[in-house]
């Protein structure tokens, strides 16, 4: 199988393909691409495999995964499209490398946040969890597709007190929407507009060694 997305791999130092390793998945904002989600998984390059996936879309000089109608309304073909499409990447990756399939998670920041939180619905306890920055979850998801149980997912959502995109009572309502449906969630909010704060991503990275039971150096 030749995977839809072009996308960016690193390994653990020592990888060794005959064990298996927790992968984090990222999915970066409209507009940019898997290079610029590195930074936010540099914490993390000692005990996982990272997975920078890019969108297959172009838009300017960037990426993404999805077109929008309007901001908060995307083209629900593409859209649905990029869920299938992208779960698909993720099993295609798990047979391809050493990913251990029981702590495999999503990091996704904005449009990347959106899908993250919609592929942990979509895919239940195939995921260990997920980490979304500055998303929320499209009400035709909430309201039409196949919820699956996101009980034993283990859920880190975060979101900037001043995001001009996407405002808090919109964090606020999405973490309020998988309250409800897991007891594992963390929910943070940063004196940021929409972006990813220095203590964000220490906050995130402790919350993914911690939930793994991985040693952080």
């Amino acid at each position: 199988m030749k995977p839809v997305y072009e996308y960016d791999i690193r390994f653990p130092d020592g990888y060794d393909p005959d064990r298996t390793y927790p992968t984090i998945f990222t999915l970066h904002g409209r507009g940019s691409n898997e290079r610029n989600m590195a930074g936010l998984t540099e914490p993390l390059s000692e005990a996982f495999i990272t997975i920078s996936i890019r969108g297959h879309l172009t838009l300017g000089a960037g990426y993404q995964y999805y077109e929008l109608r309007s901001l908060g309304n995307p083209i629900r073909e593409t859209f649905d499209a990029a869920v299938k499409q992208l779960e698909a990447f993720i099993h295609y990756a798990t047979g391809k490398y050493a990913v251990d399939p029981k702590r495999r998670y999503l990091l996704g920041f904005s449009q990347g946040a959106i899908l993250s939180m919609t592929l942990a619905l979509a895919m239940g306890d195939q995921l260990r969890g997920i980490v979304a920055l500055n998303g929320y979850v499209p009400d035709f998801v909430k309201e039409e597709y196949p919820l699956r149980s996101v009980k034993d997912v283990s859920v880190f959502i975060s979101h900037g007190e001043y995001d001009r995109v996407f405002p808090l009572w919109v964090g606020q309502e999405t973490a309020a929407f998988f309250e409800s449906r897991t007891e594992r969630l963390a929910f943070k909010t940063y004196a940021e507009d929409h972006g990813v704060s220095e203590e964000n991503q220490r906050d995130f990275t402790d919350w993914l060694y911690r939930d793994t039971g991985v040693r952080q150096e």
